[in-house]
């Protein structure tokens, strides 16, 4: 990869009206940097250190020079023995700045962004599905994804901490996939990801919005709903082709933002025959969901082998993309009848089909209407139980829309940990259980997560379904700063599912 000199590095600061003052690196302006880096324990010499984040302190900057740093961005300058580059914001400059140092990489690759409030993951995994198909067809490479769930870009496949990463990982990401010779990335953008920045220097080639419901307020997310409207809002400002669905709330401002700022835009709905991609004629056959979708070119049935009626929403919105991406219908066929996504709607059954259960990471309000409309369809003579909680010290309105809702629609409810990082459990769950019992005095609080789910499985009522919901398949529970790891949703259904299995076949 290309080494940049520090004035190419002071020049798109410049360009991005970011830079206050550089006049104390006079001396160094023709020195190549070897490394951008805002870690202070990864630093060689030559670095060009970013002095990145709420919690940062002047020791990182002094750790990171005594390892090699030459110089390093801020917003304020600490008077240490290496020139300082001032500018007005930090998050800004760090987008920009990766994007040089990984040399561009979006220029040589397809990318896909998708944000919303829910179905962000599954419409990522369903374009990843059928993109891996046509790859195949041509002997290609796979597809690149950056998700909550995971991240894999032809040299990394690790687990997600975040829905969207740092801005430098981004780039990283996007210049290991193209050095790998992968042709396509798809992306969750979530709005901390738009508000933040981190997506600043992207230009997705084609950019999904996909519903808008009340979340993520809180004192360190967004003040309030518009402040996290106006962020998904941003997205439309990075994407040259723009997917909209007609049947999210605010859909005017929605189109009206999309019309303002992307060069295309491409409609998709189930309810609006007037959209350019239109799905009608949804049905539940057997196992499978089957559906017919009308666009401008043509009318076919497709497929569904994932549960979750509200599903065929997210399929629309990747069947979107893939005909402004030109991918030939048998290939979105094809991609969607295998598509599945980890940790969303997977459902598991014990040996004599008395008990079921329904891993989803549905967390906020609107995931949930949609889970318990869809499972009281597809599910029509089961008891319902759900296990869930929410995280600590954020999204607090989730609480009472979560306890709200499952309240109203569970036989049973189980409320445990889900990453309550620096927030005691029983304080949380105690804080959504005041919502739960305005509905039901049905509930238990059992803050140890493998242990609810074993407790809902072994004492749930015959012909019931256990939703358990939040975390998906993974592997991790933030509590305070530490990710302690863990058995997944999944793991502990099938542990347990085992369990009650052997002890149905002894008796």
């Amino acid at each position: 990869m290309k080494n940049f000199c520090l004035k190419e590095y002071i020049e798109i600061l410049r360009e991005h009206d970011n830079l206050i003052d550089c006049s104390k690196c006079s001396d160094i302006l023709e020195k190549q940097i070897k490394l951008l880096s805002h870690n202070s324990k990864e630093i060689v010499d030559s670095t060009l250190f970013v002095c990145k984040g709420a919690n940062f302190q002047k020791k990182y900057l002094e750790e990171a020079i005594r390892a090699g740093a030459i110089a390093y961005i801020s917003e304020q300058d600490y008077d240490v023995n290496v020139p300082c580059i001032l500018v007005k914001n930090i998050y800004f400059a760090l987008s920009s700045l990766s994007n040089l140092y990984f040399n561009f990489p979006a220029r040589d690759i397809k990318t896909v962004g998708i944000t919303g409030t829910k179905g962000k993951s599954t419409t990522a995994y369903y374009i990843k599905y059928i993109l891996d198909e046509y790859m195949k067809s041509l002997n290609k490479p796979e597809t690149a994804i950056i998700s909550s769930i995971d991240t894999i870009d032809g040299v990394i496949k690790e687990e997600s901490h975040l829905t969207t990463p740092e801005s430098y990982d981004i780039f990283k990401h996007l210049r290991n996939a193209v050095d790998s010779n992968m042709e396509n990335l798809v992306m969750e953008v979530s709005s901390q990801a738009l508000k933040m920045g981190r997506v600043n220097d992207l230009i997705l080639d084609v950019g999904v919005f996909l519903n808008i419901s009340e979340d993520h307020i809180s004192p360190i997310e967004h003040a309030d709903l518009e402040d996290y409207f106006t962020s998904k809002l941003k997205i439309f400002s990075h994407s040259k082709t723009a997917c909209v669905n007609l049947d999210t709330d605010m859909v005017d401002r929605v189109i009206e933002r999309a019309v303002k700022d992307s060069s295309k835009v491409i409609t998709f709905s189930t309810k609006d025959r007037s959209a350019d991609i239109y799905a009608h004629n949804i049905k539940k056959e057997d196992m499978d969901i089957k559906f017919t979708v009308k666009t401008p070119d043509y009318e076919e049935e497709f497929m569904l082998t994932m549960p979750g009626l509200f599903n065929v929403e997210n399929a629309l919105a990747a069947i979107s993309v893939c005909y402004c991406l030109n991918i030939p219908k048998q290939f979105i066929y094809n991609g969607l009848k295998i598509a599945r996504s980890s940790g969303r709607m997977e459902l598991y059954y014990t040996d004599d089909k008395n008990i079921l259960a329904l891993v989803d990471y549905a967390h906020n309000k609107l995931s949930f209407e949609k889970l318990f409309e869809s499972v009281k369809q597809e599910y029509k003579d089961r008891k319902i139980l759900i296990v869930f909680g929410c995280p600590g010290k954020k999204a607090l309105l989730r609480r009472r829309d979560l306890g709200t809702i499952a309240g109203k629609n569970s036989y049973k409810v189980y409320l445990t940990a889900e990453d309550p990082g620096a927030e005691p459990v029983l304080d949380i769950c105690n804080d959504i259980s005041q919502y739960v019992k305005k509905y039901t005095n049905n509930y238990e609080i059992i803050e140890d997560r493998e242990e609810a789910i074993k407790e809902a499985i072994f004492n749930a009522p015959d012909n019931s379904i256990i939703l358990i919901t939040g975390k998906g398949n993974e592997t991790r529970q933030k509590y305070g700063t530490e990710y302690v790891p863990c058995l997944s949703d999944v793991e502990c259904v099938k542990k347990y599912f085992a369990e009650y299995n052997k002890n149905k076949e002894r008796k």
